[in-house]
């Protein structure tokens, strides 16, 4: 492992830092930003540093103080702020304690914070306390792990890194913990470190680089022997996974249907999840070893990841994975076994259940697959699996077997109060767990519709034709959402562009949810004058493009088995058409049409859909829309106006005055997608109040 080590560094951390955090609240920071850059140590708020310093109280008097990682924090975006001051005397004396329950443990952290405000400290705060040396590291080695967690992990551990290395047996983390790592101390004061059997590596020093050194030197130590132990292999087949991502396309959807859970909401009736797939050449070949399922299908590296990954991981064979029924039958036994865990290990005690939806499938031909409530949580899983799988892979090669901690410890800290808090209790938004795919993405109605399904929470697919546009309104809602937002260019009057596009979709988060129709072109033209051409033009997007999205989605749909919901953004010219307009209004209403048969032909599978009628939307902020372009400015001449003029005649001439907004326009979309009433085959008017225009 690489010494991240820099003099230089260092100095400008000390430079940056010292004025308003001190010198060794400005190198804990730095070293802790080392550790937490290499993912093989620590992964998303695992592992815990500290320093022992002084804090100056209002009095300008200097008080023993401990400063350690807060709850949560992730070593790798660490800033002085996220080590947590405590007042170490107090804690210090708690030592001599026989016992310490865990929920008071967190309120004496609590109360002792230096600082009323500072986050909660990290359950691992006594352990920092109770241990001597100023400067602490701990992590979760990977190399570590992959010697504890084999059986005659000890007497690997202690080849590998020698006499000088206290080796602890597991002890559940929290103040038990604490007083084991002190008395082991006591007994091997001049160690170099200590491991803490299928839990990680600790090291100390009389500096923050003597305490980070050690860390890369024992991990150094662990990588190498594990080398030398293992056996070699043929290099992975990478044309395998060009067949195990077509495989995945048909089975990702089989599985989120599977996976979503039943409410007793008639109008929300499942909780679904999104998936993130985990295939390469590497993972493709370690699930197609012979008996590996019993290594893979084994308790998480550290129990620091229960809380992610669950016990245990859902082993797919690929006969189960070939149907509907196969997925849902495998999902449903994983689902029955956790509950046997559940009763198992917690011996009679009053339990709520946690959620008994596998985080891990694994599944040989199509590689794993990571699982969340939203893409930030599958993101956080995709990376546990990696590095989860990356370490069993060198067990195998070692001829090892797995070992990991009991059934009651797995439950101790699944089920963990201050270990849980990690998660946070946000509500999820309405639409937090759902999918949702908007064509005419980088039109002024299709990006409000987008940006307004993204703060509800949704993961949106924008879909536009390839370009410049695609990519600027991609862009901007990235810059806010993040993962949650992904372009797909798509030809919509192509089947195979559409067929392609959702399979984009289906591999970033593994289903469809909700299908916005909001493209189409526009034409001016009296009939005399029509080109049969530029009405065909019109025909291909309108009309062909909606029914090929709709075929493609109600196959989906099919195939998830979780319902959904489609609308369509129509328009006020199906039922009030204007003159000149005629290629426009007749293949708009065409597609209205075929969404109406759509909401009789998908009810039976749980499918909603339904129709947006709005009158003219000139604009989405400084984003124009290119309907206008193509009309205003015949409409413009017609009346005598410029362009203010013809918007505010358009607001005028509805009974409310209102100027209508793509904003308004996703109001009306997600009114139909979070199903504020038990409707399908309805046309809501977006326009102010335009008499002619209300369906009837």
């Amino acid at each position: 492992m690489e010494n991240r080590w820099s003099t230089t560094d260092a100095a400008q951390a000390l430079t940056r830092d010292t004025p308003r955090w001190g010198a060794d609240l400005a190198l804990r920071t730095y070293a802790s930003r080392l550790l937490g850059a290499e993912k093989s140590l620590v992964l998303h708020g695992g592992g815990n540093t500290s320093v022992k310093s002084v804090w100056t109280n209002l009095l300008g008097e200097a008080e023993p103080a401990l400063y350690v990682k807060a709850s949560g924090w992730n070593l790798a975006t660490m800033e002085p702020g996220g080590h947590a001051p405590l007042a170490l005397p107090f804690l210090q004396r708690l030592q001599s304690l026989p016992h310490l329950g865990d929920a008071d443990m967190v309120q004496v952290l609590r109360a002792h914070r230096l600082e009323p405000d500072a986050a909660t400290p990290s359950i691992e705060s006594l352990l920092h306390a109770f241990l001597p040396p100023k400067w602490i590291d701990h992590t979760h080695a990977d190399a570590i792990l992959t010697l504890t967690n084999q059986e005659g992990g000890r007497a690997l551990i202690a080849e590998a890194l020698g006499p000088d290395v206290i080796i602890l047996p597991y002890v559940h983390p929290g103040f038990a913990l604490a007083k084991a790592v002190a008395e082991a101390f006591a007994q091997a004061p001049h160690s170099r470190g200590m491991v803490l059997m299928k839990h990680g590596l600790l090291t100390w020093g009389e500096s923050a680089q003597e305490s980070y050194q050690r860390t890369i030197e024992l991990v150094s130590q662990a990588e190498a022997f594990i080398a030398s132990r293992m056996q070699p292999q043929p290099p992975p087949d990478a044309t395998a996974v060009t067949a195990a991502w077509a495989r995945y396309g048909e089975f990702a959807p089989m599985l989120r249907g599977a996976l979503a859970v039943a409410t007793a909401d008639p109008d929300h009736p499942w909780q679904r999840f999104i998936l993130r797939p985990l295939i390469n050449p590497d993972i493709l070949a370690l699930l197609d070893q012979p008996d590996i399922q019993t290594l893979l299908v084994s308790p998480p590296l550290t129990t620091d990841h229960l809380i992610r990954l669950k016990p245990l991981p859902l082993w797919l064979a690929p006969e189960a994975a070939a149907s509907p029924e196969g997925v849902r039958a495998a999902v449903e036994q994983y689902r029955q076994a956790y509950h046997a865990y559940l009763t198992t290990a917690a011996a009679g005690m009053a339990v709520t259940p946690l959620d008994d939806s596998p985080r891990l499938v694994l599944i040989p031909g199509i590689g794993a697959v990571c699982v969340g409530q939203n893409s930030q949580e599958a993101a956080l899983v995709w990376d546990l699996a990696l590095q989860t799988l990356a370490v069993k892979g060198s067990m195998a090669r070692m001829g090892g077997r797995y070992e990991g901690v009991s059934v009651q410890d797995q439950f101790a800290m699944e089920y963990y109060a201050p270990q849980r808090a990690k998660l946070g209790q946000a509500a999820t938004p309405a639409l937090g767990r759902s999918v949702a795919l908007v064509t005419g993405a980088a039109g002024a109605i299709g990006s409000g519709l987008c940006r307004e399904l993204l703060v509800q929470g949704a993961h949106v697919a924008l879909v536009d034709l390839p370009g410049e546009g695609l990519q600027a309104v991609a862009a901007g809602l990235q810059a806010v959402h993040g993962s949650r937002v992904l372009p797909v260019a798509m030809d919509v009057t192509d089947p195979q562009s559409v067929a392609d596009g959702l399979q984009q979709l289906i591999q970033q988060w593994g289903g469809l949810d909700l299908l916005v129709l909001n493209a189409g072109l526009a034409h001016v033209s009296s009939l005399e004058a029509m080109q049969v051409e530029a009405f065909l033009r019109l025909q291909r997007v309108n009309v062909e493009g909606t029914l090929h999205l709709l075929s493609a989605a109600a196959r989906h749909f099919r195939q998830q088995g979780t319902g959904g919901d489609v609308v369509l953004i129509s328009t006020k010219n199906v039922f009030a058409p204007g003159a000149n307009f005629g290629a426009y209004s007749a293949t708009k209403a065409a597609a209205h049409q075929l969404a109406r048969i759509a909401s009789l032909e998908l009810a039976s599978m749980g499918v909603r859909v339904n129709m947006v009628a709005p009158d003219g939307v000139f604009s989405d902020g400084q984003r124009p829309s290119g309907l206008w372009a193509e009309v205003g400015p015949d409409r413009m001449r017609a009346r005598g106006l410029d362009a203010a003029g013809l918007e505010s005649y358009y607001q005028n001439r509805n009974l409310l005055k209102a100027r209508i907004t793509a904003t308004h326009v996703a109001n009306a979309v997600l009114f139909f997608a979070t199903r504020q009433t038990p409707s399908t085959g309805v046309t809501l008017p977006v326009d102010g109040g335009l008499p002619d225009a209300t369906p009837r």
